[in-house]
């Protein structure tokens, strides 16, 4: 997706969502660092922007966080250094969920939970394995297959929010989608 698309749908969907991840891994720091701009622009607040991987390109611009993976720097040696910057940890299992906690993860994003485009062939992790996270005492948001039908089921099994990206971005009309999230969100806490 061009980034002036992005632009275009982020400026339309931002007040009914509390953060947007830019989770582009091919992009240089200074291909990030104009994308942000370009949200900027737009009056994207930057206190929902959260930066994949890139702790040095959230630092620069005053971002909310970073969003780690794997093979990022170790959330402990984020926090140290960048106390500022709210923290991120991707995981798949219980075990990971636990030593994203004990590195000091503000929150983990937990998936993939069910069938998703973007893991095509990919076994889903379930919801099983998001019960058990939620005995973790940080915060838990699923990603994976989420939509509005199955956003309460995922917060029923320990959830604290969700994560979407293609049932947003590949909608005809991602206002409405985003908006059809937002409802079941608001249902789920009933």
């Amino acid at each position: 997706m061009a980034i002036e698309q992005l632009g275009e749908i982020v400026k339309d969907i931002h007040p009914y969502i509390t953060a947007i991840h830019l989770r582009e891994k091919q992009k240089t720091a200074r291909e990030l660092f104009q994308t942000v701009e370009l949200l900027t622009k737009n009056n994207i607040p930057l206190s929902k922007i959260m930066i994949n991987d890139r702790a040095d390109v959230a630092l620069v611009l005053g971002a909310r966080g970073v969003q780690l993976a794997f093979h990022s720097l170790d959330a402990a040696s984020v926090k140290e250094n960048f106390p500022q910057l709210r923290i991120g940890s991707s995981i798949h299992s219980y075990p990971e969920g636990l030593k994203a906690k004990e590195k000091g993860a503000d929150y983990v994003l937990y998936g993939h939970v069910f069938q998703s485009q973007s893991k095509q062939g990919k076994i889903p992790k379930g919801l099983e394995e998001l019960k058990k996270l939620s005995n973790l005492d940080i915060d838990v948001i699923a990603i994976g297959g989420i939509t509005p039908d199955n956003t309460r089921q995922v917060l029923q099994e320990g959830a604290n929010g969700i994560a979407v990206m293609s049932g947003v971005l590949e909608a005809r009309d991602p206002l409405v989608a985003v908006k059809a999230y937002s409802k079941a969100l608001n249902k789920g806490g009933e």
